[in-house]
């Protein structure tokens, strides 16, 4: 509880300084924007990420999801309703809240079939997991542990500081750096977004002939990306 209570009173110490509510902004409009141009090319029956080849894992799912007709576009326009409920600041937990399944579903999406994208799709859910952090002081009755109370209302009446916190965002600077590496070591191969970023990296495979017939099982032969690193690890 002690190392609750510091937290809680951490938190509405950021609350009571304008860089992070400018943070806050920053990737509520950074959202929105993600969310209205994925919802658009839904409503506008256009396939998503158009370039992906149909072979591809993801590319199969695109798809897929793409001949579904009228659930395509209702998950359009769902997407389109989420960047307006962020871009309204009354309404923005909602927006946040709804916001969260959607890009953790994608997030984990992208992950399994080792999508390219995975880097910004968890930007995207790191910003989405922050902004319902902001509205924590709305969210925390529903919580399941006993929290006991601060003068928040206190603290809200005081001005704003401008003090700008540089560890807060060296370790926003800092997450993000830890995402793009990991994401470069996690898999020893990945299908990449086409066959020639794909075979691109064989040459630097423990296995570059293992890595070239994995390149050919996605992108030739569109098998699934189970079967093909089932056939990789067997070639390896």
């Amino acid at each position: 509880m002690i190392m609750l209570n510091k937290l809680e009173q951490y938190y509405y110490e950021a609350k009571g300084n304008k860089w992070y509510g400018y943070f806050a902004i920053f990737c509520r409009l950074a959202l929105a924007v993600a969310w209205v141009i994925s919802g658009l090319v839904k409503i506008k029956g256009e396939r998503f990420a158009a370039g992906l080849s149909s072979n591809h894992p993801l590319g199969q799912y695109f798809d897929a999801l793409l001949n579904t007709g009228y659930y395509y576009t209702f998950i359009g326009v769902g997407q389109v309703i989420v960047a307006l409920l962020l871009l309204i600041p009354r309404t923005a937990l909602l927006g946040a809240i709804s916001s969260f399944p959607i890009i953790l579903n994608i997030c984990v999406l992208t992950y399994s079939v080792r999508f390219e994208g995975t880097r910004a799709a968890t930007f995207m859910l790191l910003a989405n997991l922050f902004l319902l952090c902001w509205d924590y002081n709305r969210l925390k009755s529903i919580l399941p542990f006993k929290q006991d109370k601060l003068d928040a209302h206190s603290i809200k009446e005081k001005p704003l500081k401008s003090r700008f916190p540089f560890l807060f965002f060296g370790g926003v600077v800092a997450t993000l750096a830890l995402v793009v590496f990991l994401n470069n070591i996690i898999y020893d191969i990945r299908p990449g977004n086409s066959p020639e970023e794909c075979t691109n990296g064989c040459p630097d495979n423990s296995n570059p002939k293992a890595c070239q017939e994995f390149c050919d099982c996605i992108h030739n032969k569109g098998k699934p990306i189970g079967k093909c690193l089932e056939e990789y690890e067997k070639a390896k």
